[in-house]
């Protein structure tokens, strides 16, 4: 169980933490004591940074260097950084650009670039749809040769189509009808019970004497209201690690690149560090785990709950020594902006 640090004990923390992001090195008592306008002694400053180390928060790599923070000390300046962030101008003028977007596909997309051109480091962002997502409308379009435009507007903003082939001749008065029908009847509904109630219907209201219903059930059977709930993933700015020093040979590194272009493993990535029932902004020191190139990186990042089920998970991934007040900044005020958007 951790033990709470008293006030002292987070400032020194704290000026280690942001010394050694400056430098990358390790941090010497008498430079905080140098640092600091209450004369505390190097020797006292000396005593607690040993009482962070048998903590857990320092490491002394040589007998007779200073101190280097360990991952449990970036999460606690990362809370400590959290804790003290507001800036109204600045999520007015996320949720300002943000709301010239209609989709949650499109803003995650968007929040991917604004991540990385915020933080200058690496922008992921999923839109995750609700397996109960509701069904705002659906349009059917004739095409030649017996082909069918099938669309599909969901209540998050997103739209689905696909064109099928059918085996009989149908007119467009026919789809109108159609279209209508299902409007009428399942307009609000989840996708999942729409389909449900279509196929009771289909069994129970004589579909097989009714021209309209069968015409639906034909659609239906090739895909009508059969979304595939999957996310969408966006990343943004990997060229970002390039120069960085994360003591990682040509071959791991571009493992490390090949591992940021696989949509499936950065979900994965996001799953496994960003839990889903919890707003707070969550940090993970080290992500060795995931995968090995990324033992010597960051992740930052929350979880948006929105109206529907649905869900967007956003992070900043980057080094140990990044510019924590600017990524936990970025993250909070991105995550406030999707989240007090209208529907």
């Amino acid at each position: 169980m951790d033990i709470a640090l008293n006030t002292r004990m987070l400032e020194v923390l704290n000026a280690v933490v942001r010394n050694y992001i400056e430098t990358g090195e390790p941090v010497a008592s008498r430079t905080i004591a140098r640092a600091r306008r209450d004369n505390l002694s190097p020797a006292t400053i000396r005593n607690i940074m040993a009482d962070l180390a048998d903590l857990g928060y320092l490491d002394q790599p040589h007998t007779s260097a200073g101190r280097i923070p360990t991952p449990k000390a970036f999460r606690q300046f990362a809370k400590s950084v959290a804790a003290s962030r507001s800036l109204a101008a600045e999520l007015a003028r996320l949720r300002d650009e943000l709301s010239t977007l209609s989709t949650a596909e499109d803003r995650a997309e968007h929040s991917s670039h604004l991540l990385t051109e915020m933080t200058r480091n690496i922008g992921i962002v999923a839109s995750i749809p609700a397996a109960g997502i509701e069904l705002d409308q659906v349009e059917l379009i004739l095409l030649p040769d017996m082909r069918v435009l099938m669309v599909v507007v969901t209540r998050d903003g997103a739209i689905r189509n696909q064109v099928v082939t059918l085996d009989e001749p149908v007119t467009q008065d026919e789809l109108h009808s159609i279209r209508n029908y299902v409007n009428r009847s399942f307009a609000g509904w989840s996708v999942p019970s729409a389909r449900a109630e279509l196929r009771r219907r289909f069994e129970f209201e004589s579909a097989a004497y009714d021209r309209m219903l069968r015409q639906l059930t034909v659609l239906y059977e090739k895909g009508l209201l059969d979304i595939a709930f999957t996310p969408a993933v966006f990343v943004e700015g990997t060229a970002n690690l390039v120069g960085l020093d994360l003591h990682l040979t040509k071959e791991k590194l571009r493992d490390l690149f090949r591992a940021l272009e696989e949509k499936k493993r950065l979900m994965e990535l996001l799953d496994q560090f960003i839990v889903d029932d919890s707003e707070e902004l969550q940090v993970q020191i080290g992500l060795e785990k995931a995968h090995p190139s990324m033992k010597g990186l960051t992740l930052i990042g929350v979880t948006v709950h929105l109206p529907g089920g649905l869900e967007t998970k956003m992070a900043v991934l980057g080094p140990m020594r990044m510019d924590y007040p600017r990524v936990v900044s970025a993250v909070a005020h991105l995550g406030e902006a999707i989240r007090s958007l209208p529907r």
